[in-house]
């Protein structure tokens, strides 16, 4: 017998098992009305209600829904009831300009626009068929007293989501994620991670990021509660963990930066200690940020390496049994490792140290850009665009990033847009943008610039003309002049020489 994996699953067991449990805590303090304390059976109802309001609009299976939200229930709602209904999720990053978002929705062709309200004014130019504002248009939308349409063919290989990731190109792509993507993720990533229905799952982590790195789906599946954070504060994740019992968190280096920067003026003992597990990616964080954590918090650090075209997991780093009698300083240096292969990935590096990766997270490809996906998925592996080694126990560590990619607090920078941007202010006569280490972003948008002949501009000056025309995550938050760029003999930047200075005392090159 063979039946469909799909994302429908994980809410159709969590109705079914723990109907009458809370299933998520929506975050009190938003521009739309809260949904406070949510059962499983209520979510799934709400699923099925918004899953009829699309059906009254006519979107049918295989359309897009396009969402641009901060962290919130209704958001955690589409992501569940939207791909369960055979249509397709477009969570978008909520810190993108609005020319990007238009870009987004337009590229992929969704129908369906939703808003959330802190967003309203500055994504008012961003066109949609049917454009809902978060909240009070939103719940108009369900329909209660309606049965949705059934998905006629439910189809593991049908597309579930698409998100948009910045790689080598100034336009983002569009990955595909299939049904069968998201749930071997989900499940490997719940299996490895060990999660279970005792657990509570805080959302420090958007849920636009790989759809919540697919925690969302493995967190529902075993009837955990999950608790809804809108925007990322140290000391309210603290009081977050003390409030709700939490025990998993997810997320980049700089979120824990805050948690421990936030920790040195809590007043008694840190809750959480010896219960709370922390699931880090983003960008390989110093070894003296995980023993922090350790020591610090007494909270168990993990770390992953994956990408958004991953789904995004390949590699998982947890404390074995084999670490508890390291020293501090050892331990932390294992766990900075990228990790072994989850179950069912196969990783390889190619003869220029690429690292190379097969598996069913892997995406089908990249939405109607057949060339890109052709690039990425040469020769059977996906092409992850990153540098590495494996050592003799399996451990990958991340070693360089071949594509012109910057990670800075868990999003990816396309360098090549930026430096587009900053080379468009007329005293520029060249420029090249790099990450350069930094202990809260992970690396910091970096850029090197050459001013033309007779020119002059100052970092304040730069900054500002690139805060007009990019998301603010992307804008460089330092400048430095100089006369000349290393070049080859051919006239290419040698970015790698650019970047010796800032990362020779970093212990690592990325």
């Amino acid at each position: 017998m063979r039946v469909p994996l799909t994302t429908r699953d994980f809410l159709d067991r969590a109705e079914l098992v723990y109907g009458d449990r809370i299933g998520i805590v929506d975050e009190p303090d938003q521009p739309a009305p809260s949904l406070g304390d949510v059962t499983w059976r209520e979510v799934a109802r709400r699923g099925r209600a918004l899953q009829a309001g699309l059906d009254a609009l006519g979107v049918g299976a295989g359309e897009r829904v396009a969402v641009v939200s901060h962290n919130a229930a209704r958001l955690l709602e589409v992501l569940l009831a939207v791909p369960s209904s055979g249509r397709v999720a477009v969570p978008v990053n909520f810190r993108l300009s609005q020319e990007e978002v238009r870009y987004i929705v337009g590229h992929c062709g969704a129908r369906v626009l939703m808003v959330d309200p802190e967003l309203e004014t500055a994504l008012s130019g961003v066109p949609a068929e049917h454009k809902l504002i978060i909240g009070e248009e939103y719940e108009q939308l369900l329909r209660f007293d309606t049965e949705p349409v059934p998905w006629a063919e439910p189809d593991e290989d049908a597309t579930a989501t698409i998100n948009y990731t910045s790689g080598t190109t100034a336009r983002p792509k569009g990955v595909q994620m299939t049904h069968r993507n998201e749930w071997v993720n989900a499940v490997t990533f719940g299996l490895h991670m060990q999660v279970s229905d005792r657990d509570v799952y805080l959302h420090t982590l958007p849920m636009f990021h790989c759809n919540g790195w697919g925690l969302p789906y493995a967190m529902a599946g075993v009837g955990a509660r999950q608790v809804v954070l809108r925007k990322v504060d140290g000391a309210e994740i603290l009081r977050r963990v003390e409030q709700h019992g939490v025990t998993v968190m997810s997320g980049a280096p700089a979120v824990w930066n805050s948690v421990l920067d936030a920790a040195e003026q809590w007043d008694g003992e840190i809750p959480g200690r010896d219960r709370v597990r922390v699931i880090v990616a983003g960008a390989p964080p110093p070894s003296r940020t995980i023993a922090r954590i350790e020591a610090e918090l007494g909270w168990e650090f993990n770390q992953i390496y994956g990408l958004t075209e991953t789904a995004p997991l390949l590699t998982v780093n947890r404390p074995r049994a084999e670490f508890d009698d390291l020293e501090p300083e050892e331990r932390a240096r294992r766990l900075s490792r990228a990790g072994v292969p989850a179950l069912g990935t196969r990783l390889a590096i190619s003869e220029t140290g690429e690292v190379l990766a097969q598996g069913n997270t892997v995406l089908a490809g990249y939405w109607d850009n057949p060339d890109a996906t052709g690039e990425a998925l040469e020769g059977g592996w996906f092409h992850t665009g990153d540098g590495g080694t494996v050592d003799e126990g399996g451990y990958l560590t991340i070693s360089d990033r071949k594509k012109d990619v910057i990670i800075t607090g868990g999003e990816n920078v396309s360098s090549i847009e930026v430096e587009d941007v900053v080379f468009s202010h007329p005293a520029v006569a060249e420029v090249a943008v790099i990450g350069v280490p930094d202990d809260k972003w992970g690396e910091m948008v970096t850029a090197i610039v050459v001013l033309a002949e007779g020119e002059q501009a100052d970092e304040a000056g730069l900054i500002a003309h690139c805060r007009g025309k990019l998301a603010g995550y992307k804008v460089p938050k330092r400048v430095e002049f100089r006369d000349e760029l290393a070049r080859t003999a051919t006239g290419k930047i040698q970015k790698f020489k650019l970047r010796e200075s800032f990362w020779v005392d970093a212990g690592r090159s990325i």
